[in-house]
């Protein structure tokens, strides 16, 4: 995977996991920035535009999901890369940070090896997704347009974060048809990123709830279908 000209802005206030991250990411071949707290992360994403950002969850000022849904909400940032750092263990930060619009999560202690694969896999993951030349589908009062990466209700456009639109718009291309769970999280999220079971539920309800009609459905202990 070419690298070149990618640029990545990691948040942590920890600095030698900056200094370590840093170090790897360039040798790499990538350009990084980094910021020690959330404030100073939203200030430098605005400021240099990253492809990725790294984000620890737990830092001063404001926290990485903070800084997240505040990215999420504006349309420069919508279809940006965000990768967690997290210490905590627990199910429900890493829920959370899916709910936001995080595209991954590493749990600390962080391998310098495993943080550059899982970036590889991201932007490979990226660029193998571009979606020119797919169709828009338009489904009673729905429209989803996968190359502005748009979702309309009744005309009205809807907020979704990436992974959300690219589950909505798998589903949609085949109403009435079943996704096995591993067949959503292989198309929609790739073999090389390792995610929480919890992951399609997160998003499923998400996508339900900013589209604001009941359309997905919920195939117990096999998978989802999009419903006509």
């Amino acid at each position: 995977m070419d690298s070149k000209g990618k640029k990545i802005l990691i948040a942590d206030d920890e600095p030698d996991i900056l200094e370590i991250i840093q170090y790897n990411l360039q040798k790499e071949g990538y350009d990084v920035v980094t910021a020690k707290d959330g404030d100073e992360a939203l200030t430098k994403a605005r400021s240099n535009n990253p492809d990725l950002i790294v984000l620890d969850i737990m830092m001063p000022k404001k926290n990485g999901v903070e800084v997240c849904e505040i990215l999420r909400s504006q349309p420069n940032f919508k279809d940006t890369l965000i990768l967690f750092l997290t210490a905590l263990s627990d199910e429900g930060s890493h829920v959370r940070g899916l709910e936001t619009g995080a595209d991954d999560y590493i749990s600390k202690p962080v391998s310098p090896k495993i943080l550059v694969s899982r970036v590889n896999a991201l932007f490979r993951r990226t660029a193998a997704k571009e979606p020119e030349g797919e169709k828009v589908i338009r489904i009673d009062n729905l429209e989803i347009d996968p190359v502005k990466f748009e979702a309309k209700v009744d005309g009205k456009a809807v907020v979704l974060a990436k992974k959300e639109f690219e589950l909505l718009y798998l589903l949609a291309s085949k109403p009435g048809r079943v996704f096995l769970r591993n067949e959503i999280l292989n198309q929609v999220w790739g073999n090389d990123v390792i995610v929480g079971d919890r992951t399609i539920d997160v998003h499923i309800r998400k996508v339900r709830q900013k589209l604001g009609i009941d359309c997905i459905t919920t195939v117990k202990g096999v998978g989802y279908k999009f419903d006509v």
